[in-house]
């Protein structure tokens, strides 16, 4: 097994959990970095203490359309205040901050109204945001949960400019393609070239349906693999509530068999801290 980078586990179930507990609204997640700072605070602090190399900062779902489209917030306030919570996360540690980009709800041209044009200028505004925060600049940029690759390399060129480690990152199904079609070897083929830090999975299945997938990248790729699976899909009880299919111990069992595959692990939808902590523990 190589070394290993350790990443974060989920945000968003994460803090709408904090929100329940406290009573607050469950609203989008990026909200929360202005209006209750400390619950995003509490679970990135948590996987710091889990011992994540790498944290995300909470804006996954930030960009300008989105905002606009359910508050009055800029793009650079929300950003920039979530820049500010991670830092402070990672104070007096190694721990690096990643900034944290998802794909737009929107789709782009052909499949939907977006231009390219559009796109670039959209995750170019969240990275000069970034990039400017008072709080200090994101050490990595990660793209995650993309299911349409010209989208995500629109993304990427952009992120690369800005200097520091882009790594990609797509939701694959079952049949090793993402929804729209993409395939490892076509991410490949589209990503080397933009000069970005790693390529891998996340989100969408559990471990051990994604490590064909996985076991691709590490296969016909030549950069770094990057690894957050899901822990497991997700299963609704009988009183409504969503509960993980693994818990901690049956994930870290399953992602077993892709640690000596991947350069950077962790975990995405449904886990928490307790799965970063003994994910370290089987990586140790």
């Amino acid at each position: 097994m190589g070394k290993i980078t350790l990443l974060d586990g989920a945000t968003g179930t994460q803090l709408w959990a904090k929100a329940e507990e406290n009573g607050f609204k469950k609203d989008p997640v990026w909200k929360y970095n202005i209006e209750h700072p400390e619950i995003v605070l509490e679970v990135e602090k948590a996987y710091v203490a889990a011992g994540s190399q790498i944290i995300t900062t909470n804006t996954f779902s930030v960009n300008g359309p989105a905002l606009k489209k359910s508050s009055s917030y800029g793009v650079s306030e929300v950003v920039g205040a979530a820049m500010k919570i991670a830092k402070e996360a990672v104070s007096g540690t190694d721990t690096k901050v990643a900034l944290d980009m998802g794909p737009l709800m929107e789709f782009m041209e052909p499949y939907g109204d977006l231009e390219e044009d559009e796109v670039r200028e959209i995750y170019r505004e969240i990275c000069e945001a970034a990039f400017s925060a008072e709080a200090g600049s994101p050490d990595v940029i990660i793209l995650e949960t993309f299911i349409d690759l010209g989208m995500l390399a629109v993304a990427a060129e952009e992120a690369v400019k800005f200097g520091v480690p882009v790594m990609c990152s797509m939701s694959f199904e079952k049949i090793g393609k993402t929804i729209m079609g993409n395939s490892v070897k076509d991410m490949i083929e589209a990503l080397e070239p933009l000069g970005v830090a790693a390529v891998g999975a996340n989100c969408s299945l559990g471990p051990a349906m994604l490590l064909p997938v996985i076991r691709e990248f590490s296969e016909k790729s030549s950069l770094p693999v990057f690894f957050k699976p899901n822990a497991g899909l997700p299963v609704v009880g009988a009183d409504g509530k969503e509960t993980s299919v693994f818990d901690a111990d049956a994930f870290v069992k399953e992602i077993a068999p892709a640690l000596s595959l991947v350069s950077f692990a962790g975990a995405c939808c449904g886990s928490s801290p307790e799965y970063i902590r003994k994910l370290k523990a089987a990586i140790n």
